[in-house]
């Protein structure tokens, strides 16, 4: 593993206190070949190591045979959540990261994605329902608050803005949104454990090398030594967070979370616009920023969203602190993706 990846793991681990609750624990991880179930099971992975916790660990994944190699610590199940069938292991914990989160997913399967998000998150908690105990953590986003220039100061939990939801590229934060609410109504009816967590922005060196957002196609520039090419004028305004400070917000949640709430997992160390995100990497990079106007295509898939800022101090108050600002940790993921994770 690389060194400063494995320190930032190491990090992770060393920063959440007490985990007994995690001691022999069953954990079930979707959507493991993606940015955050990877960098999850890496960090429980590293967990189990240093603590000893007797962890058992599964991954969910439609080509299991392909991440063998990348996951050693890892018991891979072929599952297709849409449509389970009954295959998925009995687990204590399921961290439901499974989901398309990125522009040409949503332009080119909405209705895979809204799916996806509803009928996945449904069969989990049937699952935990029908074993009688478990928790579920659902990995949501900050897209669920959708636009409202009223917060200016950044969205806490109990903030809501406009979601168009005629609009097709509103498959994503819609079905994320009607997916907390089928977390809550089954707290509420059936008793089951879930939280939910709305995550930011994250970035680092485990975003796949298929996601098309944006600031995937910057890093994708950097690391080619190609000048970074952005879409628009890069005014909107969001939250970042390094992904091992994400993974180390998403353990805390799991570890210390109150049954049937919501808590944002957000950076007040990484707040930037997009064009500040990109000249960042650009800087770091040695390369320019231009830009190049959109296709069609690339336009149905980009939020409206001006300004995406998440206030995490409910998450800060259960312990959890940022650790990495932008500029370091753009830093550390163009040095990790050039030499390889492993």
């Amino acid at each position: 593993m690389h060194p400063l990846y494995l320190e930032d793991l190491i990090a992770v681990c060393d920063g959440l206190g007490d985990v007994e609750g995690l001691r022999g624990k069953r954990v079930l991880i979707t959507g493991i070949t993606g940015m955050i179930g990877s960098c999850m099971a890496d960090a429980l992975t590293v967990l189990n190591e240093r603590r000893g916790l007797g962890l058992t660990i599964f991954g969910v994944s439609r080509n299991p045979d392909r991440s063998r190699e990348r996951f050693p610590g890892v018991r891979l199940i072929a599952a297709d959540l849409s449509d389970p069938k009954g295959d998925l292991p009995a687990a204590d914990i399921v961290v439901h990261a499974a989901s398309n989160a990125h522009p040409a997913a949503f332009s080119a399967d909405p209705v895979g994605t809204m799916l996806g998000n509803l009928l996945g998150t449904r069969a989990l908690l049937e699952q935990l329902r029908m074993a009688g105990g478990g928790r579920l953590l659902f990995v949501s986003t900050g897209e669920i608050y959708g636009e409202n220039p009223a917060v200016t100061d950044g969205f806490s939990e109990t903030d809501f803005g406009r979601i168009d939801p005629i609009n097709p590229r509103s498959c994503y934060p819609e079905s994320k949104r009607a997916a907390e609410t089928l977390c809550a109504s089954y707290v509420r009816q059936y008793g089951v454990d879930a939280v939910v967590a709305r995550l930011c922005y994250i970035y680092g060196p485990t975003l796949s090398d298929a996601n098309t957002r944006a600031d995937a196609q910057f890093l994708r520039n950097a690391l080619n030594g190609e000048d970074i090419v952005m879409k628009s004028f890069g005014t909107q305004v969001r939250s970042y967070a390094y992904v091992t400070d994400a993974i180390a917000g998403l353990l805390t949640i799991l570890l210390r979370g109150t049954r049937g709430e919501a808590y944002n997992v957000s950076s007040r160390l990484s707040t930037a616009s997009i064009r500040e995100y990109a000249e960042t990497l650009a800087k770091l990079a040695g390369v320019k920023v231009r830009f190049d106007l959109p296709s069609e295509q690339e336009r149905q898939g980009y939020s409206t969203v001006t300004r995406a800022v998440q206030k995490g101090d409910k998450l800060e108050a259960l312990g959890w602190q940022p650790r990495v600002a932008l500029e370091e940790g753009l830093r550390r993921t163009l040095s990790i993706k050039r030499e390889g994770l492993r």
